[in-house]
């Protein structure tokens, strides 16, 4: 015996059922009521979704040349093993992601060659400047916080990203709603219509970025995107004199999940734009084909300076090439409510001065 079709409500997923009175399908959970060629022909074209098809070519940057790594050195910190690179004459440093001093392990080795750098373009006194602008007026942030030699410490840092070019085609399904509301003399009603919208067509994305360090947190690197990759240039190592470079542990294979996701959200936002008219819109089912997918190597500038406060870490990024920043600040409750305290004194000798200039002049 063959099983029964159960089907789904659109509205609110629930199981719906035929109801023998009206003679159609009903929720019994949110009482809306359907056709029965409608729900058919919905459950049909939802059936024939495509599965989505996300592959990639991730060979990315190439091997090191003999030579070129002369000069670089590599930095460990013990503290939370965060792994860098700078040259060798620079002095003694700390961590930047931990602020704790970071020791020299020796030649650089190992690892890809970046296929391109985006040069810094703003220097350590603006990112300074930038800092002492996000913490102007802010009385209970912590003193550290706002300490120079404190400030002194942010660091210029070369992150490694992987940036992933691909065509994308795409067959989207929308849910979109209308509403319609009207009363009489005894009720107001309220009328909700459902449709099924599908768009289709292609897409191309350039330079989605994904960093590829796992000390750097994806959401804290996109909050300061986007880059200008048309200042781009062919890597070489004399771009490093001064800063340091992160060096990558989150290979590009790692990070197509990532990718895949910002492609896969973006895409179906894109296609959603286009439908119009509707009081609600959201995405019912997808399928998308990825083709001449590729991924490139590179490295962004980035200046970084995080702050330990009550063992949590704070971090002010910018990025080194637009100015754009993320600053997480922390409130200091002890200065909170002496903050509190003298607002109150204040509030009680106005009440108190207004008393006594009242009975002298009652």
């Amino acid at each position: 015996m063959a099983g029964l079709q159960e089907y789904k409500c659109p509205c609110c997923g629930g199981a719906i059922a035929f109801d023998s009175s009206i003679q159609k399908m009903k929720c019994p959970y949110c009482d809306t009521e359907f056709e029965m060629e409608t729900l058919a022909s919905y459950d049909e074209q939802l059936n024939n979704e495509k599965p989505d098809e996300l592959s990639w070519d991730t060979t990315a940057g190439t091997e090191w040349l003999t030579g070129e790594t002369d000069g670089m050195r590599v930095y460990v910190c013990k503290s939370c093993g965060g792994e860098i690179v700078g040259d060798e004459n620079m002095a003694a440093t700390s961590c930047p992601f931990c602020n704790n001093p970071v020791v020299v392990m020796g030649n650089f080795t190992g690892g890809l060659k970046p296929d391109l750098v985006i040069p810094f373009k703003l220097d350590k006194e603006a990112a300074k400047a930038a800092l002492y602008k996000h913490l102007e007026g802010k009385r209970l942030v912590p003193k550290v916080f706002k300490d120079q030699k404190h400030i002194d410490e942010i660091k210029g840092l070369y992150v490694p990203f992987w940036l992933f070019d691909t065509d994308a085609e795409a067959d989207i399904n929308y849910r979109g709603t209308r509403v319609r509301t009207w009363s009489d003399s005894r009720y107001r009603y309220t009328e909700t219509s459902h449709y099924l919208i599908n768009r289709a067509g292609s897409i191309a994305f350039d330079a989605v970025s994904v960093d590829g360090s796992s000390k750097m947190p994806d959401d804290l690197m996109e909050s300061i995107e986007p880059y200008d990759l048309s200042q781009a240039v062919d890597f070489q190592t004399a771009y490093l004199a001064g800063y340091l470079a992160d060096k990558y542990d989150v290979g590009a294979s790692e990070s197509v999940e990532r990718a895949n996701q910002r492609i896969k959200t973006s895409t179906e936002q894109v296609f959603a734009s286009t439908v119009q008219g509707y009081a609600s819109v959201r995405t019912e089912s997808s399928s998308i084909k990825l083709y001449n997918g590729t991924a490139k190597y590179a490295l962004y500038p980035v200046w970084l300076l995080n702050t330990k406060w009550e063992d949590n870490i704070y971090t002010f990024a910018m990025n080194g090439q637009t100015g754009k920043f993320v600053g997480d600040l922390p409130m200091d409750k002890k200065a909170r409510n002496k903050w509190f305290l003298l607002i109150a004194l204040i509030g009680a000798a106005v009440v108190f001065g207004g008393a006594m200039l009242f009975n002298l002049l009652s």
